[in-house]
């Protein structure tokens, strides 16, 4: 999702009140992550420090717009709609007590100073435009559908005197590199790469059985829309959006298990976790698209999560016109994963990248 008129403001019933901030009127292009919500969620997770009660009243007003007609808050987004965020007043947030807030930590309460300490110390890069997080599993990067806070918001509690927007995502269980612009000029490059498909992400998984494909693009199509029980499921369809995914293998544990690079060429979501098991092989620790029997197998060997993680992200930086690597490495809990596996298969080949 990409933000764009984002210096525009509007005046209305919002007004600014005392020590109260007003931000600017937002019109926010929705990516596939949003597809499917609803809009009162998509405007809460948007405007997260916001009343729910507020947020109701913005959209009776009529004051959200989507794809510039008025909506009410049970319509359904798709990627690509564009939702106007109207101007809100914000009350100045209190300082948090205790350990973030003697390090000059989080500007309000509401972020919990453990989750913005974590963020802060994932950060593995940082410049005048760009901070670069290795994001641990079982952080979301942002609030919404049942989630508080994730990382956009801990970074933005840290830095209050920042403009910082995500790049791209993750998924919840994945870790790895996340991209966080830290200028409005930034975001607008990296965004306009992001849809050229000029990004070169690459994972590290753990698959089910021996990969006996070598390197195989898998080229199926997948719906992204679709909801089972409420819950958003990711689908091969024909008349699905196009997707590829390169996969290759790296060691082979036996016949029990493989660790693979997966080069992403499109960016739907879930499409590793779905490539993967429509390949026959799906990832372990997948408790949505995956094997149960072979998640309960490698829990023996200490696997307590989804085995994803995007270890690199490279691209030619538009402003600059240089090359950028950034990486990742593998985290501890999934290379003791390996480690066991090796001790249980014996000899392997070797690994061809670094882990």
């Amino acid at each position: 999702m990409k933000s764009i008129d984002e210096k525009q403001v509007e005046t209305g019933p919002e007004a600014p009140d005392g020590g109260a901030t007003r931000t600017a009127v937002r019109k926010e292009v929705l990516g596939e992550d949003d597809a499917g919500s609803r809009v009162d969620r998509v405007l809460a997770r948007l405007l997260p420090t916001v009343p729910r009660t507020r947020l109701l009243r913005l959209l009776r007003r009529g004051e959200v717009r989507l794809n510039g007609k008025r909506v009410g808050g049970d319509a359904r987004v798709a990627a690509g709609d564009v939702l106007r965020v109207p101007p809100v007043r914000l009350e100045a947030p209190p300082a948090v007590e205790g350990a973030a807030a003697e390090g000059g930590g989080a500007a309000s309460k509401r972020v919990p100073p453990r989750l913005v300490e974590a963020v802060e110390a994932s950060i593995v890069h940082q410049d005048e435009r760009l901070l670069v997080i290795d994001k641990p599993s079982g952080i979301a990067v942002h609030g919404g559908s049942g989630i508080g806070f994730g990382v956009i918001e801990a970074l933005r509690a840290s830095r209050p005197d920042e403009t910082l927007e995500l790049v791209h995502r993750l998924d919840r269980d994945t870790s790895g590199c996340l991209l966080i612009a830290r200028r409005r000029s930034t975001l607008r490059s990296l965004h306009a790469l992001l849809r050229e498909e000029a990004f070169d992400k690459r994972y590290l998984a753990l698959l089910r059985g021996k990969w006996d494909l070598g390197t195989k693009l898998i080229d199926a199509p997948l719906r992204t829309d679709l909801r089972v029980g409420g819950e958003r499921t990711v689908r091969v369809a024909a008349n699905g959006k196009p997707a590829q995914t390169q996969i290759r293998p790296v060691q082979f544990f036996g016949r029990l298990a493989t660790l693979v690079e997966v080069r992403l060429l499109t960016g739907r979501t879930h499409q590793i976790r779905v490539h993967a098991a429509y390949a026959g092989h799906p990832v372990a620790g997948d408790e949505k698209y995956g094997d149960e029997a072979f998640n309960e197998q490698l829990r023996g060997f200490g696997l307590k999560r989804l085995f994803l993680h995007a270890h690199s992200i490279g691209f030619t930086d538009p402003q600059r016109q240089v090359d950028v690597a950034l990486s990742a490495p593998l985290p501890d809990d999934l290379k003791q994963v390996l480690d066991a596996l090796s001790q249980r298969a014996g000899k392997l080949r070797p690994a061809s990248v670094n882990t």
